[in-house]
């Protein structure tokens, strides 16, 4: 079976080459460079909350151990609010939707005690969710005080080159075309309707750190306005990403560890089959 693959691989090396090489590569890459703003950003004071969630599961004799957390954190390690939720049995509502909450829930506790507050994920996953009530409520936790932003270190949207024919996400063709800080003109997507406008650019903060993707809700950004932003967000990196969210992520990730630590702690670790909740 794996002769057969590696035999079909052989025959699409040629094809698969063309995303990296060639002529409309070479377009695309252009594009990218005459879409960069170069910008060094200076050091600007700024308290950043930074706010992330996550879940986890396991199957058990047909019973779900479920858990999902939720953060706001400042730079300085002092934490806006920390939520969970756990048990046993099917999670209602789903555990993403569950997280996303948490994430909203979380922004409101923290507009009005940062002066940035920076989600881990896309703006997006809020707007096209199940629960429409999520992106009411975040929509208005933005317009409260206009100092929310969504945060990525990766991204599969298309959306800049697709029409010259791109076969990756807009973020690779920045990543080969560029190395130095600064950021993309900001691109305006009005495609998921009124007062749903996403407003994006990819940024790099430091010279040859990973790119980052930064949406805002809303249309009219300036350029002067996301140097102001990447100014503040580069205070407090850590090779180009704000300390903030690596704290949230840190303190809010649920293990395979902390889910068979679960397990004890509902005394289901001496039941038959519990081997396959701890492996």
């Amino acid at each position: 079976m794996l002769n057969t693959v590696f035999r079909e691989a052989l025959k699409k090396r040629d094809e698969a080459r063309s995303i990296l090489q060639g002529e409309k590569f070479d377009r695309i890459i252009n594009e990218a460079r005459a879409s960069w703003v170069e910008y060094e950003p200076q050091k600007r004071d700024a308290v950043i909350a930074g706010i992330d969630s996550s879940y986890n599961s396991t199957k058990f004799q047909g019973l779900e151990l479920w858990v999902a957390t939720g953060v706001s954190i400042k730079s300085d390690g002092t934490i806006i609010t920390a939520l969970h939720s756990q048990g046993l049995g099917q999670p209602s509502p789903e555990l993403e939707s569950q997280a996303s909450k948490m994430e909203v829930d979380a922004c409101a506790e923290s507009v009005d005690k940062a002066d940035i507050v920076a989600l881990d994920g896309s703006l997006y996953s809020q707007f096209l969710t199940r629960q429409s009530s999520l992106g009411t409520s975040i929509t208005s936790s933005i317009k409260k005080r206009n100092n929310v932003v969504f945060i990525s270190k990766t991204s599969s949207a298309r959306k800049q080159f697709e029409k010259m024919g791109s076969m990756a996400g807009d973020i690779f063709y920045y990543n080969h075309a560029v190395k130095t800080p600064g950021f993309s003109k900001v691109f305006v997507d009005n495609s998921l309707g009124p007062g749903k406008v996403v407003s994006y650019v990819y940024a790099r903060l430091r010279n040859s750190t990973p790119l980052i993707k930064i949406e805002l809700l809303g249309s009219g950004f300036g350029e002067g306005e996301i140097m102001h932003l990447l100014d503040r967000l580069t205070k407090n990196s850590v090779g180009g990403y704000p300390y903030a969210l690596r704290l949230a992520h840190e303190k809010c990730k649920i293990t395979n560890s902390d889910l068979a630590r679960l397990v004890s702690l509902y005394g289901l670790s001496n039941e038959i089959g519990s081997r396959e909740v701890l492996g």
